[in-house]
């Protein structure tokens, strides 16, 4: 089968294209065939060596989120067959990961009606990641929550999820992605100068929570590595009051440093509650662009240049 590999940790430029086995399910897991992989500032750190003394020796696979239909199934597997539509979190601690023509999972759930395999495919990270940021930052219906990089993947799931739980939010984003905000029912502003000013007027008094996805210049920021208690994070406690009502998916350095939360415990037992939103239309992941496995340099620049517009997808 094809699927991408890296061989040492470095840019992108160091991913290639290779003929490799099929992986092999193992008890619980899944194996499907691949129709689309969504790509992640997550898949760029792990190529630069995040997690590296972590995970098992190189080469090892790109992709952390797929969607296809069950093409074998391991030991003890039961509820899926053989050609289900599934979607989910893609194995990434072997030799080939989600952008492959055939990946291993072992949590999934069943593409809903109405929903194409590109669309599950964007989903599971920008999902899981908001879902657990609003619940890790505890707020409560009938509050203002503002997100922070709202035109986000991560920052969009949330606005929705946040509105489907009786929550009002105000959002931060750009002009592209401030239309379909407003649309969906929040109250969006822009960044830059006069911000906080903008948020208080629109919030007619304090913050309740802030939660910040904004991204960090492409890469994971992680909590042991000096960094100025720069960015938004001040700004966004200044206008809740308290840093402990403030949660970042992404600048742990000044959380640290500013006594912010954060969240880091990646889970996916909500996966079939993500498959009945998005079936119902609460939950979509906006696709920007789509590339071939043999793009895959033109679409890491791409989500590498911090404006990807949306969801980046490889598609087979």
């Amino acid at each position: 089968m094809k699927a991408l590999q890296f061989d040492r940790s470095g840019s992108p430029d160091v991913i290639v294209l290779r003929d490799v086995p099929k992986p092999e399910p193992g008890p619980g897991q899944i194996r499907i065939a691949v129709r689309a992989c969504g790509l992640n500032p997550a898949d760029w750190a792990l190529v630069d060596g995040l997690l590296a003394d972590q995970l098992p020796s190189l080469p090892r696979g790109l992709g952390l989120e797929i969607a296809g239909t069950v093409d074998a199934l391991g030991e003890g597997v039961t509820g899926i067959e053989i050609g289900d539509p599934v979607f989910g979190p893609a194995t990434f601690d072997g030799p080939t990961a989600g952008a492959a023509e055939f990946a291993l999972m072992a949590a999934w759930a069943r593409i809903p009606e109405g929903v194409t395999a590109e669309q599950a495919a964007a989903l599971p990270v920008a999902a899981e990641t908001a879902w657990r940021a609003l619940d890790d930052l505890g707020v409560q219906p009938g509050e203002l929550l503002l997100v922070h990089g709202a035109g986000t993947t991560v920052g969009e799931a949330a606005v929705r999820f946040a509105l489907h739980r009786g929550i009002r939010v105000i959002a931060t984003a750009g002009p592209t992605r401030a239309a379909a905000l407003e649309e969906i029912g929040a109250q969006v502003t822009g960044y830059g100068d006069g911000m906080a000013e903008r948020v208080a007027a629109l919030a007619g008094g304090r913050v309740d929570r802030a939660l910040d996805t904004a991204p960090t210049g492409g890469r994971i920021d992680r909590a042991d590595q000096p960094s100025p208690a720069g960015g938004s994070l001040p700004t966004l406690i200044e206008l809740t009051g308290d840093p402990d009502r403030v949660l970042t998916v992404s600048d742990f350095a000044a959380a640290a440093e500013l006594g912010a939360r954060i969240t880091t415990e990646i889970r996916y037992d909500q996966l079939g509650e993500f498959a009945r939103l998005a079936g119902e239309g609460v939950l979509a992941v906006s696709v920007a662009r789509t590339y071939t496995l043999d793009q895959i340099r033109e679409a890491a620049k791409l989500s590498q240049s911090r404006r990807p517009g949306g969801k980046l997808l490889l598609v087979l």
